[in-house]
């Protein structure tokens, strides 16, 4: 359950809302103005969301920039996923086409089970789509998988930001390819998520550093340090 949740049960469902759209809505750079517009209900304003932006931001789960919002990683991704399993949140009306997609496509994702989407007020559709164990289809999920598996080695085995690029393949598995894990996870360093470092694995495994990223420019990397961002 997440912590510090906010004792207006209204409150807290705007910021689980927010979180959900912007995650849908491609988590990175979306104009506030489209997500705002999203987020109105009747009778609402953009007013009515000044203090969840704020409240958000604050917590570092988001970064406002230019009219642009961003769901920040591994924070902002962690607060939503705590917010939908929270008995605290529910929805207080008919949801529309657009928000039942959007946590069906969670679901799939993250493997959410039909008793956790029920108790949120959604029905779940019998074996509907792929689980998290499914393949990674696309860049924006991989990057999310990516952070999520970084934060999981980083806190579990104490590797203070510097968490080994094999690790973090195995981890995956065979959920992406191998060349596709290479691409992905340089474009998330080519996007200022993760910065990618040299130097050897720990063992100077041949097999450890094989499931490192070699590349002609930059040669060997092993490790991956998270970015601020």
């Amino acid at each position: 359950m997440a912590k510090n949740l906010p004792p207006n049960a209204e409150a807290y469902a705007k910021e689980v809302r927010l979180l959900l759209y912007l995650w849908d809505m491609g988590s990175s750079d979306v104009q506030k103005g489209k997500l705002t517009e999203r987020l109105k209900r009747q009778k609402e304003t953009a007013k009515d969301y000044q203090d969840t932006y704020k409240t958000l931001e604050k917590a570092e789960a988001i970064a406002l920039s230019n009219h642009k919002v961003s769901l920040l990683m591994p924070k902002g991704l962690q607060r939503l996923r705590e917010g939908l399993k929270s008995e605290k949140f529910q929805f207080d009306s008919v949801i529309g086409a657009k928000t039942a997609n959007a946590l069906l496509r969670w679901m799939r994702q993250q493997g959410t089970s039909s008793s956790e989407a029920m108790s949120n007020g959604v029905a779940a559709p019998a074996r509907a789509g792929k689980t998290a164990q499914g393949a990674i289809a696309s860049y924006q999920e991989f990057q999310q998988v990516a952070l999520e598996v970084y934060d999981q080695l980083n806190r579990d085995y104490n590797l203070d930001n510097l968490v080994p690029i094999y690790r973090m393949r195995r981890q995956i598995g065979k959920r992406v390819s191998r060349s596709q894990f290479n691409e992905w996870l340089l474009e998330m360093q080519a996007n200022d998520i993760l910065q990618l470092q040299g130097g050897s694995v720990e063992d100077s495994a041949p097999d450890k550093i094989e499931d490192s990223i070699t590349t002609e420019l930059d040669g060997l990397r092993c490790y991956a340090k998270l970015l601020k961002l």
